[in-house]
């Protein structure tokens, strides 16, 4: 059954990243808390024009799909979703996620979020494959990822520095047919 509400979910829907969003994630680049979580490159803010260079490269390539994660009826952008790298030949894909300020982090959107984008990677880019990097020290994306079905795969020991200690990088993965038993108890209708 074909789903009209592809890009939407019980609280949040995925859209493109637009010129207006760019004040919001230059405010997101600029907390040091964020960006520890996000990525392993230095907690150094960018400025708009920076920014908005990357995001406009992204959304050129036709390996990357980038989405802004709003809530159901506003506006206002809260998190970024992104699959970069497809392999198409492979049909493979690393996705990401963050939520950008510290009042939406808790709220349940980066689980709405990433449930949306899995429903978009398998149904609608026919993957066979998801897969992630997380930082150890990240416990609830840990939680997150394993409660949608993400299966720890491998260790990247001892990868990245934050503070004078080392910390692991996690990576998993998630196959199409371990997230379809996992949508096995929604109805027909709501598996898009």
């Amino acid at each position: 059954m074909i789903t009209s509400n592809l890009l939407r979910g019980e609280q949040v829907r995925l859209t493109a990243v637009t010129a207006g969003d760019m004040p919001a994630i230059t405010r997101w680049w600029a907390d040091p808390d964020f960006l520890r979580l996000y990525n392993t490159a230095p907690a150094a803010p960018r400025n708009e024009d920076q920014l908005s260079r990357r995001f406009d490269l992204s959304q050129t390539s036709p390996d990357v799909f980038l989405f802004a994660v709003r809530l159901l009826d506003e506006e206002e952008i809260v998190g970024l979703l992104e699959f970069d790298g497809v392999d198409w030949s492979n049909r493979t894909t690393f996705v990401s996620i963050g939520i950008g300020e510290a009042r939406h982090r808790g709220q349940g959107y980066g689980r709405d979020a990433m449930a949306v984008g899995l429903r978009f990677a398998f149904h609608e880019l026919n993957l066979h494959r998801v897969c992630l990097t997380v930082f150890g020290y990240n416990a609830a994306a840990i939680a997150l990822y394993e409660r949608l079905g993400f299966t720890r795969e491998g260790v990247y020991r001892e990868h990245i520095e934050r503070d004078g200690r080392r910390y692991d990088m996690l990576l998993y993965g998630l196959l199409r047919r371990e997230w379809e038993k996992t949508q096995g108890s929604r109805g027909a209708g709501e598996q898009g």
